[in-house]
């Protein structure tokens, strides 16, 4: 052991360090994904691909083993949503770039004033907030607005009057940047089929992208927010503010230092 030790050099604790951040980082992308259950999935293949090596059952072995030799091309298929979401995150783009705190929390009580108005009247409505990965695909399809975030804006767009009041509005950079936006819905079949449009579109954007998505039911009123693909439901405008002060983080907190009088 000593003479292992010995050999180690801080090049290798380096490749090893840069290797674990990696695994740990894409552990960090998946949890709470199906790409979990994916994973699993191959890893009982594997266990499987094994235990028929050792065993000596050649066919199954042989079936398993040019299965495997083409891994690569496997993986890149079924974890391609997840391997798009992993590169795209390479490049940041920072939710609240030059933004005070006051402001950061300022617009979140917008977006939650808007959204309990809205459940309260029963009026749709699709919000969604961009965090690191840029929505310039989801942009092109929608009238530009680039507005400031008001309450009082975000209700007039969604009523029922408006004629962009159907597709999702996108706050982008603090800003109100355009509306009447179509998102890619959700193939998942597991999704309830007591959700609506709004909530299918609102998942499958988040599959893909890294965004944050506020969903007010028509039907019952009723406030979710969807993340990576994964919905939080019925949510009261306390709840509301606490999750998206989570999903946003905003950076700085408010001075609590008080300056001294002047005599």
């Amino acid at each position: 052991m000593p003479e292992v030790l010995s050999n180690i050099r801080l090049l290798d604790l380096l490749d090893i360090g840069i290797v674990a951040f990696i695994i740990y980082r894409i552990i960090l992308l998946i949890k709470g994904t199906r790409a979990v259950q994916m994973l699993l999935g191959l890893a009982v293949i594997l266990l499987v691909y094994v235990a028929s090596r050792i065993g000596g059952l050649h066919t199954l072995n042989w079936f398993l083993s040019n299965f495997l030799s083409s891994i690569i091309l496997v993986i890149v298929v079924i974890f391609q949503n997840d391997i798009r979401r992993a590169l795209m995150h390479v490049g940041r783009n920072p939710f609240f770039s030059g933004m005070s705190y006051q402001e950061e929390t300022a617009l979140i009580d917008e977006i939650v004033q808007a959204s309990v108005a809205l459940g309260q009247k029963k009026i749709g409505g699709l919000i969604v907030i961009e965090r690191e990965t840029g929505l310039k695909d989801v942009l092109e399809t929608g009238t530009a607005i680039d507005a400031k975030v008001s309450s009082e804006i975000i209700q007039a767009i969604f009523l029922t009057g408006s004629p962009i009041h159907d597709g999702a509005l996108v706050v982008q950079q603090g800003r109100l940047k355009q509306a009447g936006c179509f998102l890619p819905l959700s193939q998942n079949a597991d999704i309830s089929k007591y959700l609506g449009t709004r909530h299918r579109a609102a998942i499958g954007l988040t599959e893909l992208l890294d965004a944050v998505a506020v969903v007010i039911s028509e039907e019952t009123g009723k406030i979710s927010v969807v993340v990576n693909g994964g919905i939080t439901r019925a949510l009261d405008a306390t709840d509301l503010r606490k999750v998206l002060g989570r999903l946003l983080e905003p950076r700085r907190k408010p001075s609590t230092k008080k300056g001294k009088a002047k005599g």
